[in-house]
């Protein structure tokens, strides 16, 4: 079973029997190590998994974090564990003190069902006020899914989670200021359009005329932004696509305004995620990019076609992995699950290694 289907099977099993988890050790048991050992780490393991690892900064209080996730004998994730039914906005500043006391880059606050991570993006060993990523296991979504496997102990690379909590974060708060402008227009967006449409000169009464119409304006740009993305998968789905020659050189990505075919998949960005950990060792993290075509999903040295290290088959029942040779020839491998990658590990980095020194 695959990293995907372990969390969502945890999911349906925490809204079945949450009812009954009366304590918080229980949901400590019930929904947290659980999750933790989805993570790949070896819940009784205690070189892996430390409960109750001592945090206290000043040496008297004997204030403990309920876990303490360790890889290569280094603290790189603490857990912080409430009860179900706890406010979580309560108990950040008793995340924040064992942050500061502990050399981890990833503090968890935790009941079980909401999981808030946090780093120190702002200030070196100062936790941040806003966490970087919000996961409700009631109601995942897939890119919160694709977002939790890094921190998976086979594809943990702290580099490219820094760079990946970096963008969530202002991810997070740029959808937030979105919503709210969405939900309730400012009177500068109010202005900024106004002036693109209207004549005259925008006074406070043209304000008001115009904060109900941007308003309006901007529910229906997304309901049509919705129809026409069900429109497009409807017509997908009665005409199969036209595809790709299977040539030896990756089809380039669609030049901006092409009316393209492409869907990038949840699978085919997992297995992108499985190749980059696996070649982190061998290659700079942010020199591994992907492509997708109509055929398959090419990853790739430099962003340069002329680099590309693999392909990845994911579009039929039967899907391969392909590695590409020196000399532009393919080697494929059917794959029955994602993991099922990790097996060619040794041949990707074999490949990756020519343009190590470019």
């Amino acid at each position: 079973m695959d990293f995907k289907d372990q969390i969502k099977q945890l999911s349906a099993r925490i809204d079945k029997v949450k009812d009954n988890i009366a304590t918080e050790e229980a949901t400590k048991n019930a929904f947290i190590m659980p999750f933790i050992q989805a993570l790949g780490y070896d819940v009784f393991d205690p070189t892996e998994v430390v409960p109750e690892l001592d945090c206290d900064l000043v040496k008297k209080k004997g204030e403990k974090i309920d876990y303490a996730i360790q890889k290569d004998g280094e603290t790189i994730m603490l857990f912080e564990c409430k009860h179900w039914q706890q406010n979580l906005n309560l108990h950040e500043t008793q995340l924040a003190r064992y942050f500061v006391s502990s050399k981890a880059k990833f503090g968890v606050l935790t009941n079980g069902i909401e999981y808030r991570f946090y780093s120190d993006l702002s200030k070196p060993n100062l936790m941040d006020e806003s966490p970087f990523l919000v996961v409700n296991m009631l109601n995942l979504k897939d890119e919160q899914i694709t977002a939790l496997r890094q921190f998976h102990k086979s594809y943990f690379n702290l580099e490219g989670i820094l760079s990946s909590a970096s963008q969530l974060k202002y991810m997070s708060s740029l959808k937030a200021v979105i919503r709210e402008e969405f939900q309730n227009p400012s009177e500068d967006l109010v202005r900024m359009l106004a002036r693109r449409v209207y004549d005259g000169l925008v006074t406070k009464n043209v304000i008001e005329q115009f904060t109900e119409l941007v308003k309006k304006s901007l529910t229906e740009y997304v309901n049509d932004a919705i129809a026409d993305r069900l429109n497009i998968a409807m017509a997908t789905t009665e005409t199969k696509p036209e595809q790709a020659a299977d040539t030896d050189e990756p089809v380039p990505a669609a030049e901006d305004g092409e009316d393209s075919k492409i869907v990038t998949t949840e699978e085919e960005m997992e297995g992108f995620y499985i190749v980059k950990a696996i070649l982190r060792n061998a290659i700079a993290a942010e020199r591994i990019f992907y492509r997708d075509a109509q055929s398959y999903f090419a990853i790739l040295i430099d962003d340069s076609n002329r680099k590309t290290i693999c392909r990845l088959y994911f579009n039929s029942a039967n899907k391969r992995l392909a590695i590409i040779k020196a000399d532009k020839s393919e080697v494929k491998y059917n794959i029955d699950t994602l993991d099922d990658i990790y097996a060619h590990a040794d041949e990707l980095k074999a490949e990756v290694a020519r343009f190590v020194s470019e």
